[in-house]
């Protein structure tokens, strides 16, 4: 097994020499007083994008198993090899919930020798972001319950706005409210979302400045009147007390990868109820700083790319060079119906059936949107090599390039091949398509 053949993931990263948060800002062009440092190793950029002069290259991937399939790992692995070739790269990451850390799926660090660094602040409390965004959330869902309590000048009726915290907690997604009655208030359903699946956060992920965020946050709908009519955080008055909370939470996160690529880690919307992105100030900040930008989307490509090219690229008037498609060997067989237990036994029929998988979201990124793909195999220690020509061969049928990647195990170094691979689709000149 590939895991027990190396160090853990914390050992590596423990065992990881860091540079000073300093050096990694300068490499971006950063000047001292353009970073405001949270120790010797994080630290919010201060200072707003210009015009972009890099190319954008987006990672994605095939259905995963539940344990996911490593985008995450395969971005930083292709920034830090890209860094390798001399290229001036930085990434540009979503920042992990504590629910998933806490959960089946681990932290959102990479893994291997693919991973950003310092590990466990960015997986734990980070910069504070989360927590300033669940505070915001709950300002506005505290002042909608006052609102009703002293008055209700605005006749509020339905109540659709919910609570939030950056926690996996079951047991309060459907509560009930001033259950006691009298001076609480009246009786009333709500519950919490976590912080991460919170408009607050998606609102926050596409704001261009503050002067946007506090626009956006003024249009969050929280409930409906007596007519039926929609009441806003702007009709309540909230934005202004909720993007004062938000003052340091809309500055990008700077940090570093094993290989000292810089990487800006900063929002983290679910791609199942929001559109699974990192900031778009995060993103464009990057853009203006590096000549190339990776950066990822949520889940698979029939959600996360969709809502990135559709809902982002289109929002924020972006559009990637090429396009990264994750794909493992142990997912196809899991979606030609192995079971998750039996993953690692070489089985070609299994592969065959569930390649499909694979090939549907080949032609959609290659035939509806129409954007320069490149399949990244990432390669677990399981993986036989008949199994991987199956892949590489399925590929070439469909017209695009699948190349072995490594980074896990090898870290910068085992993704150049594909780095390379990669830098050759974004030269390709392409218009991009919506799906409306």
């Amino acid at each position: 097994m590939r895991r027990t053949q190396m160090k853990s993931d914390i050992e590596i990263a423990r065992e990881s020499a860091l540079r000073p948060i300093g050096e990694i800002a300068a490499k971006l062009g950063l000047k001292e007083e353009e970073i405001e440092q949270y120790g010797k190793y994080k630290a919010k950029v201060n200072k707003k994008p210009t015009q972009a002069k890099g190319k954008l290259i987006l990672v994605t991937a095939i259905n995963p198993t539940p344990l996911g399939e490593g985008k995450t790992t395969v971005s930083i692995g292709l920034a830090d090899a890209f860094t390798l070739m001399g290229k001036n790269c930085c990434l540009a990451l979503r920042e992990p919930s504590l629910g998933p850390v806490f959960g089946i799926k681990g932290g959102a660090t990479g893994g291997g020798y693919s991973q950003v660094l310092p590990m466990e602040d960015i997986n734990l409390h980070f910069t504070g972001d989360l927590h300033a965004i669940t505070a915001a959330n709950n300002l506005l869902a505290a002042l909608i319950d006052n609102h009703i309590k002293f008055g209700n000048e605005k006749r509020i009726k339905t109540i659709t706005f919910r609570r939030a915290m950056d926690m996996n907690e079951r047991s309060l997604r459907k509560i009930v409210l001033c259950a006691k009655g009298g001076a609480d208030g009246e009786p009333h359903e709500g519950g919490f979302d976590i912080t991460a699946a919170s408009e607050v956060m998606t609102t926050l992920c596409l704001a261009e400045s503050m002067t946007d965020l506090k626009k956006r946050l003024a249009s969050i709908i929280v409930g409906y009147d007596e007519d039926g009519a929609a009441v806003t955080a702007g009709d309540l008055g909230a934005q202004e007390a909720m993007a004062i909370l938000l003052k340091d939470a809309i500055k990008p996160n700077l940090v570093q990868t094993i290989g000292g690529t810089p990487a800006l880690i900063h929002g983290g919307p679910f791609a199942n109820i929001a559109h699974g992105c990192n900031s778009v100030i995060a993103t464009k900040t990057a853009l203006s700083l590096s000549d190339i930008t990776v950066t990822e989307a949520g889940f698979g490509a029939d959600l996360g790319a969709e809502k990135f090219l559709d809902i982002k690229c289109r929002k924020a008037g972006l559009k990637p060079a090429a396009v990264v498609l994750v794909a493992t060997v142990r997912a196809l067989k899991y979606n030609g119906g192995v079971d998750k237990t039996a993953l690692t036994g070489e089985d070609i029929p299994a592969l065959e059936k569930g390649i499909v998988n694979l090939g549907a979201h080949i032609e959609n990124l290659t035939k509806v949107f129409g954007v320069p793909l490149v399949v990244s195999i990432n390669k677990f220690g399981t993986d036989t090599d008949a199994e991987i020509a199956c892949v590489q061969k399925y590929c070439a049928e469909k017209g695009v390039t699948a190349v072995v990647n490594e980074c896990f195990a090898k870290g910068g170094v085992g993704a150049t091949a594909l780095a390379q691979e990669v830098l050759n689709a974004a030269q390709k000149a392409y218009e991009l398509h919506y799906t409306y």
